[in-house]
């Protein structure tokens, strides 16, 4: 009886432990005891085949007013409304226009009597209410030059995809497949992906210039401490990626000042809204060098995102955007923040990242607004094709950027909101691209400003950054 009885209790305990853990997770975002890894468990990227982009066919538009013109020119008399009967059934709405030249009703027929068909007598154009002819570009499949069908709206993108059976790209994805692969196309078609696709995004471009982190309340002007021991915090959180905790027990135990650690965090934080503006818009010289990724942080309790694009000649960081998400947006702004330090985009600007399809699709979102640019993917750890083996150093370029972020963001263990990490990667940004002296460049600085140079030693060089931060807002 007891032997059962104590199974039971066991049992029921153990049942209570992962309800416990469940709830823990579910308000706190960690479960009881556990250790919190440094980065996630291989977070896969959605696998995706992104197809190149489609044919842009833009509609003729003509002028109703040069067409008057040349009929003149033509004939020597005047383009003349359409005369119409007086016992006629069928009626031109005084609203309507020609969508091709923008005539007036009364240049228009009824085509087809009460049907609803038009005829523009000015530029011969026909068309209905339905369907005014085309007033937006055509998407054509590059394959077969076929227009486009839409399939799917989504929030941020609709979808189009070639529905023609006889187009070269359907039918070679069909004769590649095997004859069980043919056998379970006809028992589920949706399981391949045989079809030209092109995604048309639908975000706004205006908004995706750099923002700046929420404004904190410490005013720098006003602190009690003085230039230099601002700058001996900046430099042991900042350049050693020491601690807040630890750096407050450093000015205290070998400067004799005493300082909390929320107190250096609110530091960091307002001098990071100084920053920002400072590293964003600075002038820099770039080469012809640019590789891209994206690795992981911690806020809230959650993993996030970080994209890093780096200058790998010049050592600069020119993008850096932190999102709680891995998608095509998140790729849109932080190339966007890449093409926004050129004071004009390079003719063969060529971004390398890796395998991820987001990079692809925010090409295709640039290009629907002129932007062209090239983008390599090095897959894989192995040099597998000829790309991959003469891009390979510029992606392991970027992945030692990734490690040594990483050394500087371990000891923070997470940030407990979306602006304290925006924070700690601008002053990261800021030390790295102008302070942080770089063993490829004969222990030089990547940005080398006179300045700075002139200072003694480095709580002088954070101090004189943060003047000419200050400067660079006041203009």
């Amino acid at each position: 009886m007891y032997p059962q009885l104590l199974a039971y209790l066991l049992e029921f305990i153990k049942y209570q432990s992962e309800i416990i853990k469940i709830l823990m997770v579910f308000l706190f975002g960690k479960a009881v005891g556990s250790v919190r890894p440094e980065q996630p468990i291989n977070k896969e990227y959605r696998k995706l085949q992104v197809d190149e982009l489609p044919i842009l066919y833009q509609p003729e538009k003509v002028s109703f007013q040069d067409l008057k013109v040349a009929y003149f020119n033509k004939t020597g008399k005047e383009l003349k409304p359409v005369r119409r009967h007086a016992n006629s059934k069928t009626k031109v709405p005084e609203n309507l226009y020609c969508p091709k030249c923008g005539a007036p009703s009364s240049y228009l027929y009824a085509n087809n009597g009460a049907n609803g068909q038009y005829r523009c007598k000015a530029c011969d154009c026909l068309f209905n209410q339905q369907n005014r002819y085309q007033k937006e570009p055509v998407f054509r499949c590059p394959h077969c030059m076929k227009t486009l069908e839409k399939i799917k709206e989504r929030k941020d993108f609709h979808i189009w995809k070639c529905k023609q059976n006889q187009c070269s790209f359907y039918q070679a994805n069909i004769d590649r497949m095997s004859k069980e692969e043919k056998a379970r196309f006809k028992r589920d078609p949706q399981a391949f992906k045989v079809r030209y696709i092109y995604r048309e995004f639908l975000f706004d471009y205006q908004p995706l210039s750099p923002t700046s982190p929420v404004k904190p309340r410490v005013d720098l002007s006003r602190i009690y401490a003085s230039p230099h021991t601002l700058g001996l915090i900046l430099t042991y959180h900042v350049n050693y990626g020491i601690s807040a905790r630890k750096t407050a027990a450093m000015m205290r135990d070998i400067h004799s000042v005493s300082i909390s650690h929320q107190t250096i965090l609110n530091y960091v934080n307002s001098v990071s809204v100084l920053m920002k503006p400072f590293v964003d818009r600075y002038p820099y010289e770039l080469s012809d060098q640019f590789c891209g990724d994206e690795t992981y942080i911690r806020v809230n309790g959650r993993w996030h995102y970080l994209f890093f694009f780096f200058d790998a000649a010049k050592k600069v960081i020119l993008s850096y955007r932190v999102s709680p998400n891995r998608d095509t947006l998140s790729a849109i702004k932080a190339i966007d923040d890449v093409l926004q330090k050129f004071k004009k985009i390079p003719e063969h600007l060529n971004l390398i990242v890796d395998g991820n399809p987001i990079y692809l699709l925010a090409q295709h979102f640039f290009a629907q607004h002129d932007i062209w640019f090239d983008v390599t993917q090095v897959i894989g750890l192995t040099n597998e094709d000829p790309v991959s083996a003469e891009y390979r150093p510029l992606k392991q370029i970027i992945e030692r950027l990734n490690r040594t972020f990483k050394g500087h963001y371990r000891a923070t263990t997470g940030f407990g909101s979306e602006a304290g990490s925006v924070s700690f990667v601008t002053m990261f940004v800021a030390y790295f691209n102008f302070l942080r002296p770089h063993a490829k460049l004969e222990g030089r600085v990547p940005v080398m400003i006179p300045e700075l140079e002139q200072m003694p030693h480095m709580p002088a060089r954070w101090t004189k950054l943060i003047e000419l931060a200050q400067l660079e807002l006041s203009k």
